[in-house]
């Protein structure tokens, strides 16, 4: 029994030395990797090095001519020398691999020590390494200018997604929402409502989640405090500051790192109304949302807000535009209220994609399909003298699977968004159809970020092939 344990023991230390001599090997391998790492390309970093070593030896080469190559030659004796003495004692065939051994090693240590005191000294407390920050930065920037335009959770979602494809995102944010924390200090402070502006933020923030986490808190209690989010409080003070809406998001995506900009649709405040099939008048986001009756039109007071000069700016450089998703009359319509938004719409080129909601929303697009989504759309443009098709390009949702969560919607008046792909297509139409809610388990039905921005990026890349 004895021996039996001995071997036991044995075999074990045998197994420790092994994955100890194992995990050392990964290690070693894993440093020589990510030293190897920096001579990858595109992280502008290189041409740098090289440009710094060709500027030292430059120097030398000015201090050598300046004084009358002197030290040149004294360098020369004494390297001269040094070879002469080490050939003598060890042969060429050993000493040279040595040598360059020994450079190289110091290079890869001195670089190494380098950058790591450089990423402790940036972000000491981030366990990214700072050649994979820079390499994915460096893939982000080459992302393609993508402008987003909706509102409402929809919006924020997709940007979430957008942020692992490129850097160079701008999202155009509805400002007419009147209900809720938003509506509040709207009314008590004459604010613009900053409520879809914070989602976004807080979206497209790289900065620490316990920072985006205290953005997005909303107070359970406190009185006056009880309802509003933090993020809210936090806007509404800057821009009673800074003076308007704009400079409050600007000194925001500074504080939360956004990657990209955060654009309201207009500087002004401005009140959504809508009119009903009956001829029926309906004033305030927050009451459109609950009409019972089918919606003919929107508008708002004052008429034709203007746009701000980055939206404007944004959209013309744009490589991909995308509508949605989103609540259609409260979230995604009220930008194209903007003339000159619409203006920069009609005259950029680049794919144009709507992306479809899963559900329908009870008063608000009862019995709609996509098709007709996209008709009130173009219904909605055509009101204001446009006749030409902005979004030729249709993301929507596949088939559903049966759950208990859609039956929970259908309980409240809810449906899925059926898309006739058919019909969509023989009108001229890009359609793209794929799964893009999470079938995780969650208490509402919502895109998945990962998902929708994955379709989008898709759909984005086959329209640009196939022009």
């Amino acid at each position: 029994m004895t021996i039996v344990k001995k071997i036991k023991r044995k075999r074990k230390r045998i197994k420790r030395t092994f994955s100890i001599i194992k995990k050392s090997n990964l290690d070693f391998f894993n440093k020589i990797f990510r030293i190897l790492s920096w001579l990858l390309p595109g992280l502008v970093l290189k041409r740098w090095i090289v440009t710094s070593a060709i500027g030292l030896i430059t120097s030398l080469l000015g201090i050598a001519i300046w004084t009358n190559l002197r030290p040149l030659y004294w360098l020369i004796e004494t390297f001269f020398w040094l070879m002469t003495g080490l050939t003598s004692i060890f042969p060429v065939s050993i000493l040279g691999p040595f040598i360059l051994f020994i450079g190289l090693l110091l290079i890869c240590l001195g670089q190494n020590r380098s950058i790591n005191s450089i990423q402790k000294a940036l972000v000491p407390q981030k366990e990214t390494l700072l050649v994979d920050a820079l390499r994915v930065n460096s893939k982000l920037s080459r992302g393609p200018n993508i402008v987003a335009i909706g509102g409402g959770t929809g919006l924020s979602t997709l940007l979430k997604g957008l942020k692992n494809y490129s850097s160079n995102i701008s999202a155009i944010v509805t400002v007419t929402d009147d209900g809720g924390s938003s509506g509040i200090l709207r009314k008590q402070l004459g604010v613009q409502p900053p409520g879809d502006i914070r989602n976004c933020l807080a979206a497209l923030s790289n900065e620490e989640p316990t920072l985006t986490r205290l953005f997005q808190y909303r107070f359970s209690g406190g009185g006056g405090l009880e309802g509003h989010s933090f993020g809210n409080l936090f806007l509404s003070a800057l821009t009673t500051i800074t003076g308007s809406l704009e400079k409050a998001v600007q000194a925001s995506s500074q504080v939360l790192s956004v990657q990209g900009q955060v654009i309201p649709a207009t500087g002004i405040d401005v009140m959504l109304w809508a009119e009903l099939e009956d001829g029926e008048k309906i004033f305030g986001e927050s009451l459109i949302g609950k009409s019972v009756k089918p919606i003919s039109r929107i508008g708002c007071l004052p008429e034709n807000p203007p746009a701000l000069k980055n939206a404007i700016e944004a959209i013309k450089e744009a490589d991909l535009i995308v509508l949605g998703p989103g609540s259609l009359y409260t979230s995604l319509l009220p930008n194209l209220l903007v003339p000159e938004i619409v203006e920069e719409l009609l005259k950029n080129n680049s794919p144009k994609i709507y992306i479809s909601n899963l559900m329908t929303q009870p008063g608000e697009t009862d019995g709609l399909d996509v098709y007709q989504h996209i008709k009130s759309i173009e219904k909605q443009l055509f009101n204001f003298g446009v006749n030409t098709r902005i979004f030729n390009a249709i993301l929507s949702q596949g088939e559903f699977e049966g759950s208990s969560l859609i039956d929970y919607y259908r309980s409240r008046g809810a449906e899925p968004v059926i898309c006739n792909k058919k019909r969509l297509v023989s009108e001229g139409y890009h359609v793209l159809q794929a799964p893009l809610y999470s079938k995780r388990i969650t208490p509402t039905l919502r895109h998945d970020y990962r998902r929708l921005a994955r379709a989008v990026m898709y759909m984005y890349k086959k329209i640009k092939k196939a022009n």
